[in-house]
């Protein structure tokens, strides 16, 4: 084993180990903060195709279900349905595989397959490579992992500790009408604070994938925890969601429309908000509506206040 090799299993390990200790002490976002990193990392390992890798194909591919696994109890630590869960008791069956991977000929104790290495793209990116024709497999569009880490969705953040005086968001997006909405693959929106200049002004959150699709409409029926008092929150700032979706041939996942609200739309109850076409224009300074259909952002506010 090169040192090379030796220092990166000993860094999987590492993280791997921190992933399941934040996990065991219930610190669940630094758990899945974790996961999703070392996921991403042994999947562009899986995927690699550079010739110095001391991994054979097969070790790349139990490298790559250590991944899945991986973002399968991430998605559970985000869920709230409680069955068909993966536990930690699990993934910590893995953790000696991981180790001792080179050496590791047993079958793989879950029935999981790798995940596609998919690569998200920075706003505005996607707009140089939409008009670009598909590429051969293994071509340009097969691109270099490195330049686009991948992002699992769902990195939904609890709701902050309340305050006197202060005031709390939450935001149940209920679903987008989009007239392909069926051919919509792993849809998702991005949801972000930001200022007149378009600076962030909370972390970002990724809702999990839809829960469902159904004529017109995309459904997600998941809550978002603004992440500031709206009282903290800077005049003239907005709440941005972006709508994506990932695109099979060109293998990245794009942002298809978004919507926004303003300040003065903060207000308890149901609201219905306009689509916009990409780029995402956080300074919102040129917007075009993405349709003259009846197609909206359907969100229902809720305040809460000590």
């Amino acid at each position: 084993m090169s040192e090379v090799t030796r220092s990166l299993l000993q860094r999987w390990g590492a993280s791997f180990r921190r992933g399941a200790d934040f996990d065991s002490w219930g610190q669940l976002v630094e758990a899945i903060d974790e996961y999703q990193i070392l996921a991403r990392h042994l999947q562009k390992e899986a995927q690699a195709q550079h010739n110095n890798s001391e991994f054979t194909e097969e070790q790349k591919k139990t490298i790559g279900k250590i991944a899945t696994c991986l973002e399968l109890r991430s998605a559970a630590l985000q869920s709230t349905q409680s069955q068909e869960e993966f536990k930690l008791e699990d993934l910590k069956k893995l953790e000696p595989i991981l180790k001792n991977i080179l050496t590791y000929n047993k079958e793989f104790p879950f029935d999981v397959q790798p995940v596609p290495l998919r690569r998200i793209l920075a706003p505005g990116e996607e707009e140089h490579l939409e008009f670009e024709e598909d590429e051969e497999e293994g071509g340009a569009a097969a691109g270099s992992p490195d330049a686009f880490p991948a992002r699992v969705p769902g990195t939904l953040l609890p709701r902050l500790p309340s305050e006197p005086g202060m005031t709390l968001l939450t935001i149940r997006i209920e679903k987008i009408g989009l007239k392909d909405a069926g051919q919509c693959i792993d849809p998702y929106i991005t949801v972000s604070v930001k200022d007149l200049n378009g600076i962030d002004l909370t972390p970002v959150q990724d809702t999990p994938v839809a829960s469902r699709k159904e004529d017109t409409y995309v459904h997600f029926n998941v809550d978002i925890e603004l992440q500031k008092h709206v009282e903290k929150l800077t005049k003239g700032a907005a709440i941005f969601f972006e709508f994506k979706h990932y695109k099979p041939k060109k293998r990245f996942t794009s942002t298809k429309c978004f919507a926004f609200m303003e300040m003065d739309e903060i207000k308890p109850g149901p609201i219905v908000i306009e689509l916009y076409k990409k780029p995402t224009d956080f300074k919102r300074k040129k917007l075009q509506l993405l349709t003259k259909k009846p197609l909206y952002l359907h969100l229902h506010q809720t305040l809460h206040k000590e």
